[in-house]
């Protein structure tokens, strides 16, 4: 039996939940689910330079699960811009942080969940 999966903690969640090419008809299959956790990944190694050791600490993860989580994301970053499908983040297994950590950027963190099921549409962080 495998183990549980950990809840990734997130510091907060996109503001916008859909990105991609403006000139084509959106049909389902041309959609990437990003999950929040992979986000979460890119925005803190990409955005914020964080080491990978360091977003492990900071999502209460292992190193080689955050080498995974980031490197599953930038091939999702990739087909999405190089075949011009739209990319959706929604989804994962991770719980919000309360914000009152110093190393908490966001200044939006939305109060402690597990959210399995993320996104619809404007329910985020209820």
């Amino acid at each position: 039996m495998p183990r549980p999966r950990k809840c990734r903690k997130v510091c907060c969640l996109p503001e916008s939940n859909r990105f991609g090419p403006l000139n084509v008809t959106i049909k389902p299959e041309q959609y990437i689910v990003m999950t929040v956790d992979e986000y979460e990944t890119i925005r803190l190694i990409d955005l914020e330079e964080f080491t990978q050791e360091e977003c492990a600490d900071h999502m209460n993860i292992a190193r080689t699960t955050v080498q995974r989580i980031y490197t599953d994301a930038r091939k999702k970053l990739a087909q999405s811009l190089v075949n011009g499908k739209v990319l959706r983040i929604e989804g994962g297994d991770y719980k919000l942080c309360e914000g009152h950590e110093k190393s908490c950027g966001c200044g939006g963190c939305r109060g402690l969940r597990c959210g399995r099921d993320f996104m619809k549409d404007d329910n985020r962080g209820d």
